[in-house]
């Protein structure tokens, strides 16, 4: 039977299938060329920054006092780091967030001595205060950013402070004079401490434009900017007089 002769039911479902037919054939036309036509889109990689900080000036340590009980000859001691710097980025990379999250970190009290004599943390950090002498130690700070006084405790004590705020916070001892040190707290992860030769190393750094700063016992650099590349590594040297 030929279509002029089919019923008319026939030929209007005959219709409707080629129109059908049609339609599917053409998405999926557009379908392959949206495929092979559309970009692929990759998350951005983060870098790094790191470099030298140089010190044209000689930090020197505060003169011991000596105690009654050695007989003109002192006690051991260590001599506080005071050649590690801190370098941070100014502001926190658009999109981070400011953290809280708990930590922990340590300062030892050791031969007279805070150890490390810098520490940097992140805002919500636990800071404990051992004492490993002999004797009595009574840490306290009156700086802005944490105020506290830890009172007088034996040696195989430790004693606990949580900073809650960034800030610079100077710590010292009420019984040894000598004794200081100092705690960077940060909102953000993006800082280093340098090695022994000056050296530092931020990681995990989104890429885009940042100023950096470079402290040393309470000195600061001028913010110097820098380009973070996708997933590379951005260099930048500091002098600090």
């Amino acid at each position: 039977m030929d279509r002029t002769s089919a019923p008319p039911h026939a030929r209007a479902r005959t219709r409707r299938l080629v129109a059908v037919a049609v339609c599917a054939t053409f998405a999926a036309i557009c379908l392959c060329r949206v495929s092979v036509v559309a970009p692929l889109v990759t998350a951005a990689r983060a870098g790094s920054i790191r470099g030298r900080v140089e010190l044209r000036r000689e930090p020197t340590p505060m003169q011991r006092r000596p105690g009654v009980a050695e007989l003109g000859t002192p006690a051991p001691r260590d001599l506080p780091d005071l050649l590690r710097s801190v370098v941070y980025l100014e502001s926190a990379p658009r999109g981070a967030f400011e953290t809280n999250e708990s930590g922990h970190a340590i300062m030892d009290q050791r031969n007279e001595t805070f150890v490390p004599h810098v520490l940097a943390i992140t805002t919500g950090t636990t800071v404990d205060f051992p004492n490993t002498d002999r004797f009595y130690h009574n840490v306290f700070s009156l700086s802005k950013a944490r105020t506290f006084d830890l009172g007088r405790y034996a040696a195989g004590n430790s004693r606990p402070v949580r900073f809650d705020r960034p800030g610079i916070v100077r710590v010292f001892c009420d019984i040894h004079s000598h004794m200081n040190a100092f705690i960077l707290v940060f909102s953000h992860p993006f800082f280093a401490v340098t090695d022994p030769e000056g050296r530092y190393r931020i990681e995990n750094v989104p890429p885009g434009s940042y100023r950096v700063i470079a402290w040393n016992e309470g000195v600061s650099s001028e913010a110097k900017p820098i380009v973070v590349p996708d997933g590379g590594v951005a260099e930048l040297d500091f002098t600090l007089r």
